[in-house]
């Protein structure tokens, strides 16, 4: 095999055109697309992430994998898709290490690191016993599950969520629990066979190879496999011999060919890293998602309200109840009492929408009695932080043994974008009818992503009822129109939200004066702002 020429920094937009001889060239050729058939043209679409903590802290900023943007437009339709970078190169090239130090570089909030160790595919019993004694070759193409990866990638694309499976390299098992990540703004996946699929590679939107000398991959492999995984140094030294260099020679070195970028020294590059962050600063400036509150305001105006909509009836006592509760006049002690009051009958009202069976019961008399009974499996409640957590008491008043989860949204100040920062959901959610609960509702962002959220975790869209006390029309339309079989469930419906999209009239700061915190600065609904509600 002929070598690459030297090279001092880094290729872009094209790769080292690496020969194949032999056994070497059939392997490759069964994964890997010709060379010279040249790359399908780029879609130019994008997208956005949850799990875990955060990824990393940089002087500048914390970097997440813990939330995401927005991924759907007013319409509640998918926007763009996430830009994907692949890194590929020998084991313990240093693969992680450039992933770091690019996410670093780039400044960007969300995004998913995605190694290819998680993927190793569940071993045999004999399998596993040749893995004790360093027999199995873990750097073969067929010890990976590359339906597993491609699904995977494809579903955080689209800014959907997945399950990642956790591997245990000291048992070389799965571990039992799966870690649940979304979809961000950039993707970047990792492993050393990277590039040794053909549908994976299709999407991946940039391909860079990790080049690092054999004698500094093997130290570090040293390293790695004797500190943190428990062996001994004749097995990483015979594992290395048999299998990894092997491997390396066969099947990781010749994808190199495919590289968009090739790294040469790995993070000791900086150059080659500033030049690929700089390339990624131009693709994201593209695909720049920003959330269109105007748009959202205007999309619906002159529209009669949907039927998916219900309103409790303003009788004279639930008039009464948001006489007080808006009055500005009002202590924070009835406020708290009287919005208790109104959850209490917005849910009860709620519950009359659930499913219900005919059945049969007999009475202490001895006679039947033809009732009703639920027809779910399970109710769960789900509040949207901050404001939509004081719901909770009221549906555990009426629901015996209700589940309870919980989602944060907050409004980036900057951009103005609804982002996803925590979320508790319980197992098993997809079983269950969902009420989703937010105190008000004025453009209908965040219960738009909380309803994303709720779908991605496949609750079925007729399971979930929103319930707000308050919302504004311009919030109840862009729902409906997004997520057409979610019942809308509220006490009152105002007409009209102002400039900075808090309600009109309104109710006020809901979360301030429900708490007793300090009222915004300028007066504002801060249920409004923070969640974008």
């Amino acid at each position: 095999m002929s070598s690459p020429p030297a090279y001092p920094g880094i290729r872009i937009s094209g790769c080292w055109a690496l020969g194949a001889e032999g056994s070497h060239a059939e392997s490759l050729d069964r994964l890997l697309p010709p060379v010279g058939t040249g790359r399908s043209p780029r879609k130019r679409t994008t997208s956005q992430c949850k799990s875990e903590p955060p990824l990393l802290r940089t002087s500048k900023r914390t970097i997440y994998t813990a939330g995401r943007p927005p991924w759907y437009n007013e319409h509640g339709t998918q926007s763009k898709e996430a830009f994907a970078i692949g890194l590929g190169g020998g084991s313990a090239s240093g693969k992680t290490t450039v992933a770091r130090m690019i996410i670093e570089a780039l400044d960007v909030p969300w995004v998913v690191l995605l190694s290819m160790d998680s993927f190793y595919k569940v071993l045999t019993t004999q399998q596993q016993e040749q893995a004790a004694h360093n027999n199995f070759n873990f750097d073969h193409p067929d010890a990976f599950d590359f339906d597993l990866i491609v699904s995977t990638l494809k579903k955080l694309k689209q800014g959907k969520s997945v399950k990642v499976p956790v591997y245990d390299f000291t048992t070389h098992s799965r571990k039992k629990d799966w870690k649940t990540l979304y979809g961000a703004n950039v993707i970047i996946f990792e492993g050393i066979m990277a590039f040794a699929d053909k549908t994976l590679l299709e999407l991946l939107d940039m391909k860079i190879f990790v080049d690092t000398d054999s004698d500094i991959r093997l130290v570090r492999r040293l390293r790695r496999d004797i500190s943190e995984r428990g062996r001994d140094i004749e097995g990483v030294i015979k594992q290395y011999n048999k299998f990894v260099k092997p491997a390396f020679d066969q099947y990781i070195q010749p994808t190199m060919r495919v590289a968009d970028i090739v790294v040469p020294w790995g993070s000791g590059n900086t150059v080659a890293i500033d030049l690929i962050v700089q390339h990624m600063h131009s693709q994201l400036e593209e695909r720049k998602l920003r959330w269109d509150m105007a748009a959202l305001a205007s999309a619906h105006q002159c529209h009669p309200l949907p039927r998916t909509l219900s309103v409790l009836k303003s009788t004279p006592q639930v008039r009464g109840m948001h006489t007080i509760i808006r009055d500005k006049e009002t202590s924070r002690d009835e406020f708290i009492f009287y919005s208790k009051r109104l959850m209490r009958l917005l849910i009860e009202h709620a519950l009359s929408f659930l499913p219900f069976q005919d059945c049969v019961v007999q009475t202490p008399q001895g006679q039947d009695y033809a009732g009703k009974c639920y027809a779910g499996k399970q109710i769960t409640g789900v509040s949207i932080l901050r404001a939509g957590e004081t719901m909770e008491p009221a549906l555990r008043a009426v629901c015996k043994d209700v589940r309870i989860g919980t989602i944060l949204i907050q409004t980036n100040q900057l951009t103005g974008e609804p982002e996803l920062h925590y979320l508790r959901l319980p197992k098993d959610i997809s079983d269950d009818h969902v009420i989703l609960m937010d105190c008000t509702v004025s453009t209908g962002a965040a219960a738009m992503m909380a309803v994303r959220v709720l779908l991605d975790h496949d609750v079925p869209e007729d399971k979930i009822f929103l319930l707000s006390l308050l919302m504004a029309e311009m919030g109840v339309h862009s729902v409906a129109y997004a997520f057409p079989r979610v019942r809308i469930i509220t006490t009152a419906v105002d007409k009209r939200v102002n400039d900075l999209f808090r309600i009109i009239p309104g109710i006020g700061n809901f979360g301030d004066r429900y708490f007793g915190t300090d009222a915004a600065p300028d007066g504002s609904d801060e249920e409004e702002v923070a969640s974008t509600s």
